[in-house]
């Protein structure tokens, strides 16, 4: 492909064991032409190895510690859910997950952005410099992977307002409304 002079269109000819072995194969091509496309229709990277995800969770992190109360806990609930990236990494590259994130956080502990480099390594299990692994992500996937979670949790929060909204009678409930009136012990006459 790239030996080609002025190329209109390639074919690629996969050849594999077992069908489910070329299906496979097709299905990581196809993951690899979607990243280089993305790539190429927009290219900016971010540091990958969950460096962006740890820089962001100790950046919520700290405004949390400055706000009182309870409004402080989406922060700290985002936070939390950030770092799922680094852990998840670290798992399945077989690293130490204690250890690791705890190195990766005190790597994040500045706030000044000269740790936001650092992530986890999943060839050598390690925390090390993303810049100089050459370890990078398309910011367009990031940006996606964002806004698809926020709209998922807003859509779950407004189905949660729906359904806590929503009073069933006695009458419509069925059975087990019924039951959660009636006081429930152990041994009493319906456990037979």
């Amino acid at each position: 492909m790239t030996e080609c002079k002025e190329p209109n269109a390639c074919s690629i000819i996969l050849r594999g064991a077992s069908k489910d072995v070329l299906n496979e194969i097709e299905r990581n091509l196809q993951d690899a032409l979607g990243v280089a496309r993305n790539v190429v229709v927009n290219p900016n990277l971010a540091p990958g190895g969950g460096a962006l995800e740890m820089e962001l969770a100790c950046r919520l992190n700290e405004k949390a510690a400055q706000i009182e109360g309870a409004m402080q806990w989406p922060y700290k609930a985002l936070a939390g859910a950030l770092e799922v990236i680094p852990r998840t990494l670290a798992q399945n590259c077989g690293a130490d997950v204690v250890r690791s994130l705890t190195e990766l956080r005190a790597k994040h502990a500045n706030s000044d952005g000269s740790g936001m480099m650092w992530g986890i390594n999943g060839n050598t299990a390690k925390i090390a410099d993303m810049a100089e692994a050459d370890v990078w992500d398309p910011v367009s996937v990031k940006v996606q992977t964002f806004k698809t979670a926020i709209e998922s949790a807003a859509m779950l929060l407004r189905i949660d307002d729906i359904v806590s909204g929503i009073k069933k009678d006695k009458a419509q409930a069925g059975r087990k409304a019924q039951d959660s009136e009636e006081e429930e012990t152990f041994g009493d006459a319906r456990d037979g």
